[in-house]
Parts: C-alpha cells; structure tokens; sequence
C-alpha cells in the first residue's frame, strides 16, 4: 500500500492505518529500536509506542515519506528509553560509542541560542551528507541514525569493517569541516 494511502487513513482517524504501518514498516521499527535498546522486548514495546505516537501526530503532520517519519519517531524513543535505563547505571553499550564517535562534530545545545543553531546545523548535516559518495552517505546514516553495528554495516555492503570505520571516519571529518565552515561552533 503506498505512504500517502496510508496517511490518508490516518488523517480519516481508520484504526486500519496503524495494522497498514505495521505490516509495511513494523520491522523498520524494530530493528531500529532494536540497534539502540540491545532488548528484543523493549525493542517491541518501542515499536508500539512508535505507532502510538504516529496515531498522535499524524494529523497534523503529514509526512511525504511515512517510513522516514516512523523510523524517526522510533530512533527518538529508543534513544529516550536508553537514556531512562541508563542514568543510574552507565554500561558500556552502543550507544554511549555512537555519541562518542559524533561528539567532536556536533555541537552541545545547552543554551537557547544555541538550540536556535540546532536547525542551521540541521541543514549543514543535509548539506554535507549531500555532498558525500553515495556509499559513504549509506553507510554513515545506518551507522548514526540506524544505530547499526560496524560488523552489520560491513555484511549489509559487502565491504570490510575496516573499510566501514574509514568511511565512517572520513564522513565525521568531513562533517566537521562542513560544520566549521559553517561558523557553527563545536
């Protein structure tokens, strides 16, 4: 069924458009959530939640790529969800070497006016992963927004992982070059 079917349902409020989602999507979610959370049952209740929220937002957003949108909505949950689980025990998981690996290129929003930078840096990381081969660019948003596994990225384009972490690092550089340029502070 295509994305703007299913939006549709979801604007007439048809319970049908989360069976729909799912059935197209649900393992998207999953496995999305399941690269952050390390927990097959919290991996299925954030897919869950994923829905739920789409129930919620949708209308009023009406998202021209439904699987983006839930891929989105499901990373932000998980990323929530590990945070929570986290902040008592700090483990070693693949999350805190995700964030470590992008620190040196994001900047820390903890001001209001640097949470207004937050869309000009928005539109540099666009700008940039524009700019990248598309392999590169494949490889760094399974790896940053995907959440997936160097060994999982290397198996799904049938390179070495030493050629993933080269990609990889090339793409942060680039990035950080990108953002520099911008003026946007590290």
């Amino acid at each position: 069924m295509e994305d703007s079917l299913i939006v549709d349902m979801f604007f007439k409020r048809q319970e049908a458009a989360l069976f729909k989602a799912q059935e197209k999507y649900g393992k998207r979610i999953y496995t999305t959530a399941k690269n952050i959370l390390l927990s097959d049952e919290d991996a299925k209740e954030c897919a869950n939640d994923t829905l739920l929220k789409a129930w919620d937002a949708i209308p009023p957003n009406r998202p021209s790529f439904l699987g983006a949108f839930l891929s989105k909505i499901a990373r932000n949950l998980a990323i929530n969800r590990w945070r929570a689980k986290n902040t008592q025990k700090r483990g070693s998981g693949e999350v805190d070497l995700l964030l470590s690996e992008l620190t040196d290129c994001i900047p820390h929003l903890d001001s209001p006016d640097k949470a207004y930078e937050s869309s000009l840096v928005v539109e540099s990381i666009n700008i940039c992963l524009g700019g990248m081969e598309q392999t590169a660019r494949a490889v760094f948003v399974r790896r940053y927004f995907y959440g997936e596994s160097i060994y999982s990225i290397s198996k799904r384009f049938q390179i070495g992982e030493s050629n993933v972490k080269s990609k990889l690092f090339r793409a942060r550089k680039l990035l950080k070059e990108q953002l520099e340029k911008e003026g946007v502070v590290l």
